[in-house]
């Protein structure tokens, strides 16, 4: 620590005086004086503490409550799955990859497709065609058939385990899996074997459920750059998938899975959805258990479901749901869900800007969607408040769950060092301010509070995932997303990033058929409304069964 012992030691005025272009102030020269006195102490002190290294899970002592006063929790809510006869099970192995779960659920609950059967599909697809999609950065085909073949023993002896009971599916990468490489899509951490599995793998075994692998994750969940290359959208094969849920929406899109398990921290699962056309439901914060998870931002991070229909991602949060005991993050919340409740009476509100000028026409089409439902659409305000300026608690959280890579240097080793990416965010995020990080969690609760009077006036809102406040201000706030696919454009191809299908043209030129979708917010830890109105919309754009060309 020589900044400390010698640098510390060494501080004037003059110093003083250059940092406070950094630090947004201005002081006068006996001001600076005095600092310059006594910020050795302050120095010494970081030192002190910089001595002291903590385990990714190691938690904070605050934690965040979405809960505001006077929150009431959701009644308990019913659990009813749609029951419509799925048809016979076709004979084309391509077909019963992209059915979605209920099909796949009601042939495997009767007996027309085994778990084995349609796991060997998953993986013969995934042996052909993961090569043009990084979408997993690990397959486990002996655990998958051993999973399939006792999912088929249980069936053959009467018992199911529940509408999970032998479906496939993908896990992102940032969860352990018992004896399985889990690297967090980052150099620094290749080689990493944990030795148990993450809560939600437990709960999906219980569940029934099939691991075929882990889905490729952009770096220290930013992105779909991983440290194999790129993750790729299966509708344009130029483009990235979107991040950092990367491999588990191209896995989904492109037929490689049932489902897969995304989280989000802010629009990563919401932003890969839009990029490759999955269904993603980014569920309340605390909702699911995060342990065996790598934590990024402990007041912010969530794990849900990327599917290809709304009902299938009823169907995995159902199997999610519950906080855990000793869980600080955890709050334990019922979950209900019924397929046949309909939507008469609600409110649904949107805010006018989000389909202002500059609008896309498919955004437009979306709502009058929504309005042909018979419900009633209410216009709805925000305050003007600076919600991106809440970013900043991001950066400085995951700054600080990765320290040791800024201070040993071993960020250098990841693939992405471009000024948006994490080496440089977590540079970057050593000169924010203490004092201004306080005021920011003061704003957070500011901006809980709008949103909290926006939702006493309505059930639910809609709009473009990237169009006005609702990402950041909704992650903040820890209200859940449903984000559907909604239509389909024309696009070149797309630079990668948070924009969605609004991101700048890398190769404008090149015309491409993409998806495109639409956002619906909900109360705190009121999925099931969300849910109905997405299975409502979903019927109505009558686009969710397309299935992408591989095109490049």
């Amino acid at each position: 620590m020589l900044w400390a012992a010698d640098m510390a030691a060494g501080i004037g005025p003059s110093d003083v005086a250059a940092a406070e272009r950094l630090a947004g102030v201005a002081y006068s020269d006996a001001e600076r004086a005095l600092i310059a006195e006594t910020v050795e102490q302050q120095i010494l002190l970081a030192a002190a503490r910089r001595k002291i290294t903590f385990r990714n899970d190691e938690p904070m002592a605050m934690r965040f409550d979405p809960r505001l006063p006077g929150f009431a929790m959701p009644e308990p809510g019913t659990l009813a799955f749609s029951a419509e006869d799925p048809g016979p099970l076709p004979q084309d192995a391509e077909e019963i990859a992209f059915a979605p779960l209920p099909k796949l659920s009601a042939w495997i609950a009767s007996g027309a497709l085994t778990s084995r059967a349609l796991t060997e599909i998953y993986l013969a697809r995934i042996e052909a065609l993961n090569c043009k999609f990084l979408c997993y950065a690990a397959v486990v085909p002996e655990r998958a058939r051993a999973e399939a073949d006792r999912a088929d023993a249980l069936m053959a002896a009467g018992t199911r385990l529940g509408p999970l009971h032998g479906i496939p599916y993908a896990v992102k990468d940032l969860f352990d899996t018992a004896g399985i490489p889990t690297a967090w899509g980052a150099e620094p951490f290749e080689g990493r074997i944990p030795e148990a599995d993450a809560a939600i793998v437990e709960r999906l075994r219980a569940a029934g459920a099939v691991l075929l692998g882990k889905a490729s994750v952009g770096a220290l969940a930013l992105g779909d750059v991983w440290y194999w290359g790129m993750t790729r959208n299966p509708w344009n094969l130029n483009e990235g998938s979107g991040g950092s849920s990367a491999g588990s929406a191209s896995a989904t899109a492109a037929g490689l899975c049932g489902f897969a398990i995304g989280t989000e921290t802010l629009g990563s699962i919401t932003n890969p959805s839009e990029r490759c056309g999955t269904t993603g439901l980014r569920p309340t914060f605390g909702r699911v258990p995060r342990r065996g998870g790598m934590v990024l931002c402990p007041s912010l991070d969530k794990i849900g479901p990327i599917c290809r229909g709304v009902e299938d991602t009823a169907m995995v949060l159902s199997v999610l749901n519950g906080a855990e005991p000793g869980d600080r993050d955890g709050i334990d919340a019922p979950f209900g869900f019924d397929a046949g409740a309909g939507i008469g009476g609600l409110r649904l509100g949107y805010l006018p800007e989000a389909f202002g000028e500059g609008a896309l026409p498919e955004d437009h089409a979306a709502l009058e969607a929504a309005r042909g439902l018979g419900i009633e659409l209410v216009e709805v305000s925000l305050p003007d408040l600076p919600y991106r300026a809440l970013m900043d608690i991001l950066h400085a959280e995951s700054a600080a769950i990765f320290e040791e890579l800024t201070l040993s240097g071993a960020d250098d080793s990841l693939t992405r060092q471009d000024a948006g990416a994490w080496p440089n965010r977590f540079r970057l995020s050593r000169f924010l301010s203490a004092v201004d990080h306080v005021q920011l969690d003061r704003l957070r609760y500011r901006v809980m509070a709008a949103l909290d009077a926006v939702f006493s006036d309505v059930d639910a809102m809609i709009g473009p995932f990237n169009t006005g406040p609702m990402l950041v201000a909704s992650n903040f706030t820890g209200h859940p997303c449903l984000h559907l696919r909604s239509s389909f454009m024309t696009s070149g191809t797309r630079a990668r990033g948070l924009l969605g299908a609004q991101a700048p043209m890398v190769a404008p030129g090149q015309p491409f058929r993409v998806p495109h979708g639409i956002s619906l917010w909900g109360r705190l830890y009121d999925e099931g409304t969300i849910l109905r109105l997405g299975l409502a919309l979903e019927r109505a754009f009558g686009v969710a069964s397309e299935r992408p060309g591989f095109a490049e």
